[in-house]
């Protein structure tokens, strides 16, 4: 098959290879390894697939052979399998699919709703239901892992399937920003627009992403206008607030506010025992044990991202040793969430970047106005902003007392400064590397 062959006929040997899979491994192994891989496009004898964050570094480490044994069986022109970076995804993938791929089960049924979430589900789903009508632009804030994606993924699902008449495109403001900059270096500029200007529904996610580029900016803010204009419907998502983007053009701000804006807000302990008990069902588990997951509800309160890496921890190990799913088991491998409080994790992040920079800790939260321990405690507030869900406040109160105007002001500085400094640029994306990759040790 070349290179660039028709997504659909890739869709269609992977179906095969999972067939193949399937067979090949235990049903828990399958549901858990194998069945999220999702291919995303090829180059030459390689195919290229993507996995969830979390399995990806096990399965590439562990199941080469089998994959590859896989591929041979469903006579595919492919010899070999690689993960798909950030980077690498995007170029591989525009060669087979128009936009981002859509993960087939966002969708509003398999979406647990809690106290935290039922507004933004009630608006997502009323959206879907009547886009253009209700709420437009829907912007749905909060940290990372809380249900967002799944959100806009159950919107665009729900299009395709009961309004196939709809132009739907799903992307995310990274997979914006590298079609704006493939289009400039290609086809040029006017393709790029033909493509998004003619929707009847656009979902970006993770917009906070366009901070500090300029030129994907500007053209974000007149696909916005033009789309806006049309009476197409808008629905977008960020980590905060739109007020909260600092370095967003003030004119893109406030087109964000123009609608409704509603936060996801982390599970409640109800909402987290439930998420467990399907993820558990559908892995093929034995749910009686209500205990063990009420354990582990229990410890894991920061959100649903989690809950799932965590209990994928369990079950692996659990598969490994051969040892029952029980509490006892989870009180062993997973820290109590009291070990796991949001002070713990800015402590992890002031280490990190104190060692980075060469500072003590003491350095780094204090008072100096010195060019590094200046420049180290901007990067720190915003590892700090990204990674918890602590208000402008409670970050200052951590970072020597500072008060909300301050921790903003560092916020904007340093986001302007990634922007211009590509060395900083890398050096922040090491560490948000290091901070979200919790068995690597400051070095």
């Amino acid at each position: 098959m070349p290179a660039d062959s028709p997504g659909q006929n890739l869709d269609k040997l992977w179906d095969e290879v999972r067939a193949h899979l399937r067979k090949a491994v235990p049903p828990s192994t399958f549901e858990i390894w194998l069945d999220p891989l999702r291919p995303v496009g090829a180059q030459g004898a390689t195919l290229y697939l993507t996995a969830p964050e979390g399995i990806q570094t096990w399965v590439d480490r562990r199941y080469q052979p089998l994959l590859r044994e896989a591929l041979e069986a469903a006579r595919a022109p492919f010899g070999e399998i690689a993960f798909a970076s950030a980077g690498a995804d995007a170029s591989v993938a525009s060669r087979t699919t128009p936009a981002v791929e859509l993960n087939p089960n966002y969708t509003f049924e398999r979406f647990v709703i809690g106290e935290g979430n039922r507004l933004a589900h009630a608006a997502a789903l009323t959206v879907a239901e009547t886009p253009s009508e209700a709420y437009n632009p829907l912007f749905l804030h909060g940290p990372p892992g809380l249900g967002k994606t799944h959100l806009l993924g159950a919107i665009a699902n729900y299009l395709r399937a009961n309004a196939p008449g709809l132009s739907v495109r799903y992307t995310t403001a990274e997979g914006f920003t590298n079609e704006f900059v493939g289009a400039l270096r290609s086809s040029g500029a006017e393709e790029f627009k033909n493509r998004y200007r003619d929707l009847d529904v656009l979902l970006v996610d993770d917009v906070q992403f366009l901070q500090g580029k300029q030129h994907t900016e500007e053209e974000f803010f007149h696909t916005f206008n033009a789309l806006y204009e049309g009476g197409s419907q808008l629905v977008l998502s960020a980590d905060r607030l739109p007020s909260e983007l600092s370095t967003l053009e003030t004119r893109l701000r406030d087109r964000f506010e123009w609608g409704l804006a509603i936060p996801v807000e982390a599970p409640d302990l109800a909402t987290r025992l439930t998420v467990l008990q399907r993820l558990a069902r559908e892995a093929g588990l034995d749910t009686d044990d209500h205990g063990a997951l009420g354990e582990l509800a229990q410890r894991i309160d920061a959100n649903v991202r989690r809950l799932h890496g965590a209990l994928t921890k369990v079950i692996a190990h659990a598969s490994l040793t051969a040892k029952p799913l029980s509490a006892e088991l989870i009180a062993e491998l997973i820290p109590h969430r009291a070990q796991q409080s949001e002070p713990s994790a800015v402590e992890q992040i002031q280490q990190r970047v104190s060692a980075a920079f060469g500072l003590s800790r003491a350095e780094l939260v204090g008072g100096s106005r010195a060019a590094t321990p200046l420049r180290a405690r901007q990067v720190a507030i915003l590892l700090t902003r990204e990674a918890t869900d602590l208000s402008l406040p409670q970050i200052g109160r951590l970072y020597g007392g500072r008060d909300h105007s301050t921790v903003l002001n560092s916020l904007r500085r340093v986001e302007t400064s990634l922007s211009e400094d590509s060395e900083l640029a890398r050096q922040v994306a090491e560490l948000r590397a290091a901070i979200h990759s919790p068995s690597r040790e400051p070095s």
